[in-house]
């Protein structure tokens, strides 16, 4: 990854070279899991399960794979894309709208 075009500008490499720590993006990451973990645990539902199916694997890793695409096209965070569309009435943002309920749509019925 160091060798990639992206981080060879100064900032980028230092942030590379800098600990998880000091990246606000990935300390705010953690608290939001840590936080969702601790909700369920006060809830009474945090049940981790260790064992994953093959299929529950397959979902995550092309979930997560089509996620990390929408966020590249979208050049940053496809939320953000969303709602920046939107209160700027922008089509694009509408369209996101659409595509995002009929994904999530399509989704729950494959799950």
């Amino acid at each position: 990854v160091a060798s990639w075009t992206y981080w060879s500008t100064k900032a980028n490499a230092a942030a590379l070279a800098a600990p998880i720590s000091q990246d606000i993006t990935s300390v705010m990451d953690i608290g939001i899991v840590l936080g969702a973990m601790l909700a369920a645990a006060l809830a009474g539902r945090y049940a981790p399960v260790w064992k994953l199916p093959l299929r529950s694997f397959l979902a995550a890793v092309a979930g997560g794979l089509l996620l990390g695409y929408g966020a590249r096209l979208a050049y940053g965070c496809n939320i953000g894309a969303y709602f920046s569309g939107i209160i700027s009435g922008s089509l694009h943002g509408w369209l996101w709208l659409v595509f995002a309920f009929a994904g999530n749509v399509l989704g729950t019925r494959l799950r």
